[in-house]
């Protein structure tokens, strides 16, 4: 037992170290990073393709930002699930409201059965665009973007070995839902994850076109179940890198349950899965943040039932030093992207207020404790029920999964007001 507790002890302290590490290493990149913003006589002609399926919580917000950027030549392609989504109505109205003119919004024309509605839209989309686009960037009905993002976003593809270029999201760990602050916690440690292995999210991200052509991104979409986690290892075999840009984190202000989020997160291990170029250092991350941490309280457990105090005081004191180390490197994070965020202006986006920062009170520190091991035990359990999932479902719609490459659109129906969430800041 001694010996157990012992290594269990060590492992815990040697993971935390290590996550340690990577946060700082993070920070550091976040901090060392300068903007290198291109003239407009430099950027080239971008089209921002946003797809559609369901009305998201700030979707008026999110079609706001996207038509008053700060760039000479952009124009907004919006391709909707169908025209009677809820999203088409909320997209038709905000377009007539900013009088925009660089904006054109189509139906999904062809709902394709071997890849995901969304890979559908894309190819859809970039298809339609003629020779004078040179960059295509996607975004996500989620994401509330500042003036410059787009700026941002382009300016380093003017670097030749810069294939893509990518940000992230960062949740606001505060809300009525326990399922909210899981996600943002097990997040945190995402966002680090995907930054040292350059995997892009699809949420804020850019292409010069002439890469979509010579590479096979275009035929992996239309086979796929995602777009982005593929795209490190097919843009690294044409010698283009990925590159994170810090001023692009962007935060969400979502909702979500435990019971919806478990189910998000069986997607999205099954879509690491298929797609991560790391997986097997994905599964590593998760039998230390996951399994180590259990096994020390059922040891403790078991230590205090055998009457063992010396092996459960030495458990659970490392266990105490574990989850608040997590916590101070939850906080210190949670800083460094409010400095980021003030930054970028994302707390007054469209000249309306917008509450973007998480309010680091004592009950809301109490309730990250309390959730670092709430979401050790439900990402864990989420990872062992995505081992058995052959079919996904999501908005509506089925697909059945047998490997990367081999998607089947099982069920499809159009998406309806009635399918919206009761709680309209509830993600969909």
């Amino acid at each position: 037992m001694e010996d157990l507790a012992i290594f269990l002890s060590k492992s815990l302290m040697s993971w935390l170290v290590i996550q340690v590490c990577l946060t700082l290493v993070f920070i550091w990149y976040l901090r060392s990073s300068k903007k290198n913003l291109l003239p407009d006589d430099q950027l080239p002609k971008t089209a921002v393709i946003l797809c559609l399926r369901g009305a998201d919580p700030f979707l008026p917000r999110c079609l706001r930002s996207l038509l008053n950027q700060n760039y000479p030549q952009y124009d907004l392609k919006l391709i909707v699930d169908s025209h009677e989504d809820p999203a088409w109505k909320i997209a038709s109205e905000t377009i007539t409201e900013q009088e925009a003119t660089n904006v054109q919004i189509s139906p999904l024309r062809i709902v394709r059965n071997n890849c995901s509605l969304k890979c559908s839209s894309l190819l859809q989309a970039i298809r339609e665009l003629d020779d004078s686009y040179k960059v295509v960037a996607l975004v996500d009905a989620d994401t509330i973007v500042h003036l410059n993002w787009l700026r941002e976003l382009v300016s380093p593809l003017g670097d030749a070995k810069v294939g893509a270029t990518t940000g992230n999201r960062w949740y606001v760990p505060t809300g009525k839902y326990w399922g909210s602050l899981v996600r943002y916690i097990g997040n945190v440690s995402t966002v680090v994850q995907m930054f040292i292995f350059q995997i892009p999210w699809g949420g804020t991200l850019a292409v010069k076109t002439e890469v979509l052509r010579q590479t096979e991104l275009l035929d992996k979409w239309g086979q796929a179940l995602g777009e982005d986690f593929m795209m490190y290892d097919i843009l690294k075999k044409h010698g283009l890198q990925v590159k994170f840009v810090p001023s692009l984190l962007i935060v969400n202000r979502e909702e979500t349950d435990l019971f919806n989020l478990i189910d998000y997160l069986k997607r999205l291990i099954l879509y690491s899965r298929l797609y991560h170029p790391r997986w097997l250092a994905l599964v590593s991350e998760a039998v230390s943040s996951i399994l180590f941490p259990t096994l020390v309280i059922i040891l403790v457990l078991e230590s205090l039932l055998e009457a063992k105090w010396e092996a459960a005081g030495l458990l659970l004191g490392c266990y105490g030093v574990y989850t608040v180390g997590l916590l101070l490197v939850m906080l210190v994070l949670e800083l460094e992207i409010q400095r980021v965020v003030r930054s970028n202006d994302q707390a007054m986006l469209i000249g309306k207020p917008l509450h973007v920062y998480a309010k680091l009170s004592a009950a809301t520190i109490i309730k990250m404790l309390i959730g670092i091991p709430l979401t050790q035990w439900v990402y864990g359990l989420a990872m062992l029920s995505s081992l058995w999932i052959s079919t996904v479902t999501w908005r509506g719609v089925s697909y059945r999964v047998q490997g990367p490459w081999n998607v089947r659109l099982v069920e499809y129906r159009p998406y309806q007001w009635l399918d919206q969430p009761i709680d309209s800041k509830v993600s969909l």
